[in-house]
């Protein structure tokens, strides 16, 4: 299965996260033309408090966050603004890992004027290229992360959630 969902908070399941989740990776699989059945994602649907843990035993930040990444392998490219030479294509199907807060994208969900779900769908594909190399350290690969992610949630009918 390409979606592995591990449900550690049951309130991810009122949002529907494995649909989301699912159709975030179906959408970023077409966009890059890759065939979904042969990579595999894993996802952690948490809470505030495990992604805490999470935040800090892999950056050193004491707080939580919305979503954590971690690509199995490094798919950086080698300059800014660039597009990742290996996004997919030598792999042998595991992207990564996942972690996603509940209470942070829930949060962060109401107080935009966007629903939540379009925001965890967001959030979703913006993990999932991270796991393909992609990153928004600089200006240069933000403005390329960002229009990519643009471009696939509006395939996805949903708005951008970049302010114009």
């Amino acid at each position: 299965m390409p979606i592995e969902v591990v449900l550690e908070d049951g309130r991810w399941e009122t949002l529907n996260v494995v649909v989301l989740a699912s159709q975030g990776f179906n959408a970023v699989m077409q966009y890059f033309e890759l065939d979904p059945q042969i990579y595999e994602v894993e996802i952690l649907a948490c809470d505030d408090n495990r992604i805490a843990e999470l935040n800090f035993d892999f950056r050193g930040i004491e707080k939580s966050t919305n979503v954590l990444s971690w690509p199995s392998v490094d798919r950086s490219p080698g300059s800014e603004g660039q597009f990742p030479t290996k996004i997919m294509r030598d792999s042998d199907g595991f992207m990564g890992d996942i972690a996603m807060s509940y209470d942070t994208c829930l949060r962060e969900g109401n107080v935009s004027e966007r629903k939540v779900e379009h925001h965890i769908s967001h959030l979703f594909v913006h993990a999932m290229l991270h796991l393909m190399g992609f990153d928004h350290e600089n200006d240069k690969d933000a403005v390329l992360m960002e229009t990519i992610e643009v471009e696939i949630l509006g395939k996805m009918g949903i708005d951008s959630p970049y302010r114009e």
